[in-house]
């Protein structure tokens, strides 16, 4: 881990233990918020779906496996200890013992904000990542991830959308250029 990596987690997790208010959102935000955001995504599935926008549905589902895939193997290829498990830290929420990169909650909010932004509504996209930047920032208050585990999480997110959006404008502009069958193709 790098020394400002830790350095950076030391100023945050600072922030807890000294206001019974900070500790309280960041408990909420850290361990409940991740729930409004999923609930917040299923709203505009299923907006996007009665508006018949399957194929962007489909591309924020493959967006969403892209991200948890790429963060397996992050998480495979990472031998990085949660904070509490190595330092002497304010934790304010109970965790388990384990890998801490990249932060599986701020995978998530951060995987559904940009690809719901990207794919089905700018603005909820934007809100999104408001909520999940609040995730990932009390995930440290709370002391159970290093600040450099939620820019990992932020960074698989924007490259596994990008990559879902870059394919598709690939594919699509393959199947443009493609030639259209003539009716002597099929005698």
């Amino acid at each position: 881990m790098s020394r400002v990596n830790y350095d950076l987690f030391e100023v945050i997790n600072g922030w807890a233990g000294h206001n019974v208010v900070l500790d309280r959102v960041a408990q909420f935000s850290a361990t409940w918020l991740i729930y409004l955001v999923f609930a917040a995504a299923a709203v505009i599935g299923v907006s996007a779906l009665l508006a018949g926008q399957i194929r962007a549905l489909l591309l924020v589902g493959a967006s969403l496996a892209a991200a948890f895939a790429a963060a397996t193997v992050v998480s495979q290829l990472s031998h990085e200890l949660r904070p509490f498990q190595t330092h002497h830290v304010v934790q304010l929420i109970a965790h388990g013992n384990g890998i801490s990169m990249p932060s599986d909650h701020a995978t998530a909010a951060f995987a559904l904000a940009a690809a719901i932004g990207v794919f089905l509504h700018r603005t909820w996209g934007y809100v999104l990542a408001v909520m999940a930047l609040v995730i990932g920032l009390s995930r440290v208050v709370a002391g159970v991830h290093y600040p450099g585990d939620i820019l990992a999480a932020l960074v698989i997110a924007i490259a596994a959308t990008a990559a879902v959006w870059f394919g598709e404008r690939v594919l699509r502009s393959r199947s443009a250029d493609a030639p259209y069958p003539t009716a002597d193709a099929h005698q």
